[in-house]
């Protein structure tokens, strides 16, 4: 009896214990996805979309790498970039895939869902004013929002559309476009500049007598002025970040601006001709112009006289002959010691001394050389060369120079096609390299996209190793001319 209590006394104690610990450990954590759409939306892209074989966990990687069982997810892009831009269905290359109906917009092969049911109208529909009214989560939060004064990003001008796209450095993909321009034709939007703080964005236009301003934090058009006349060349703002400077083509007038108030100081013609770039100097308080025929460039102060100089040390030309610069793209070194100019007709990058205007050097580099950009972590200066051709389908490299001893460290020669807009993201040791690809020999966009033209893409290369960072191809509309970083 003794033993038979003795027991029941062991199991009663077994089962207590047991009981406490079932009741303190915590259930096993649930794998299902928390989906976080609009119950509306999410019946279209979790319920018809991210099924076996397509855009679920199991398959994405198979259907173009685009993984839809959530709204975090849907935000990453695919294999070609981001595949829905909030407040922007006619640039979210998702809608052309479940449209079959051309006049409700874009429509490209093979429809979405793939061998399923196209969507409805009504769902269609359903879809497109969710991303117009900015594509939010189920709790309303837009994607991309939050951390406003502070969220690195890149904003590149679209010739072809009048669109400034703007990226989202931390995931790489388009977060937003921006409509600039004032009309329904093409104004052609061929230069981008931002303020030394970050917070505004300046573009000028080819094709419009405009210039507008952009507040970095809510990505909207906030102010413009009008010119005289289109064809704005080039543009530039001062170091205090209170003065642009920008340039008609063929008048050859030169026009200052208060940023601040977007209202014209001072016109001038004072005999500058063919402006190609500007660059500002913090020592001197002048601008640096080049003239893109010849081998001529300029220093310019804020009443309008200047001097004019020469690359090559030979008398002044702005007409283009064999042999001679032809400069293009100018650029500051950080301690304003030096500048690079690059020479297109040459493929050189000339260096040039800021106490004598000098030449120090000329480096080689590929054919027609356009766009420069420093780093502030590395001691690199890259350069764009559209035309330096590699094949058929690979058109174009970017040269990495140690801008110190001024030796090449590489040649990047990616699968670029027409590389032109560069832009850095230092924090994170990104370089985005914006390829315009409007050739009809490069390499076939993805989809094709409202504007007439080929559509763009850009990569995304790492300046700590020099090679790719990532090996998605992000696709954009048509002809990604030019590219600023905004901080």
């Amino acid at each position: 009896m003794k033993r038979l209590a003795y027991i029941l006394l062991i199991v009663s104690v077994f089962q207590l214990v047991s009981t406490k610990r079932s009741k303190s450990t915590p259930p096993p954590a649930s794998t299902e996805v928390q989906h976080n759409f609009p119950d509306d939306i999410k019946a279209i892209l979790v319920d018809k979309c991210a099924t076996s074989g397509c855009h679920n966990q199991a398959s994405y990687k198979g259907a173009g790498n685009l993984l839809l069982d959530s709204w975090e997810h849907l935000f990453d892009g695919s294999s070609n970039g981001a595949v829905v831009v909030p407040y922007s269905p006619d640039n979210s290359s998702l809608m052309y895939f479940v449209n079959t109906d051309p006049n409700l917009g874009t429509t490209t092969e093979p429809t979405m869902p793939y061998n399923g049911t196209p969507l409805s109208k009504e769902e269609y529909l359903k879809l497109r004013d969710w991303i117009v009214n900015g594509a939010p989560n189920k709790d309303g939060m837009v994607p991309f929002s939050g951390n406003d004064a502070l969220r690195q990003k890149i904003y590149m001008v679209q010739q072809g559309c009048d669109l400034v796209a703007v990226i989202d450095a931390e995931k790489q993909v388009v977060m937003r476009y921006i409509k600039v321009g004032k009309t329904y034709a093409t104004e052609q939007p061929n230069n981008i500049v931002m303020s030394p703080d970050g917070q505004y964005a300046y573009v000028s236009f080819w094709n419009a007598n405009l210039i507008q301003k952009i507040d970095t934090k809510t990505d909207k058009v906030v102010a413009e002025v009008e010119t005289p006349r289109a064809f704005q060349k080039a543009i530039q703002i001062d170091e205090s970040g209170l003065k642009l400077i920008v340039c008609n083509w063929y008048t050859h007038d030169m026009i200052w601006i208060d940023a601040t108030t977007m209202s014209i100081v001072k016109t001038f013609s004072n005999g500058i001709r063919n402006v190609s770039g500007f660059a500002s100097s913090a020592t001197s308080g002048s601008f640096y112009i080049t003239s893109q025929f010849g081998n001529t460039f300029y220093k310019m102060l804020l009443d309008g006289s200047f001097t004019t100089h020469t690359i090559d040390g030979n008398a002044s030309t702005t007409i283009s002959a064999q042999g001679t610069p032809d400069p293009s793209g100018i650029l500051f070194s950080r301690d304003n010691r030096k500048y690079f100019i690059t020479c297109t007709n040459t493929a050189e990058v000339a260096v040039m001394d800021a106490k004598d205007d000098k030449r120090i050097t000329t480096i080689s580099v590929g054919e027609n050389p356009q766009e420069m950009v420093l780093s502030k972590k590395q001691p690199y200066l890259f350069v764009s060369c559209t035309n330096d051709t590699a094949s058929k389908l690979e058109v174009g490299s970017v040269y990495v120079i140690n801008y110190n001893t001024h030796e090449v460290v590489k040649k990047i020669r990616g699968k670029f096609f027409q590389p032109k807009g560069i832009a850095l993201d230092d924090e994170k040791g990104l370089l985005f390299i914006f390829s315009r690809n409007d050739d009809k020999n490069g390499p076939p966009p993805h989809h094709s996209s409202p504007c007439d033209g080929r559509n763009g893409f850009y990569n995304v290369y790492d300046i700590n190793t020099l090679e790719p960072y990532t090996s998605t191809r992000f696709e954009v509309t048509v002809d990604p001319y030019d590219a600023v970083s905004r901080f």
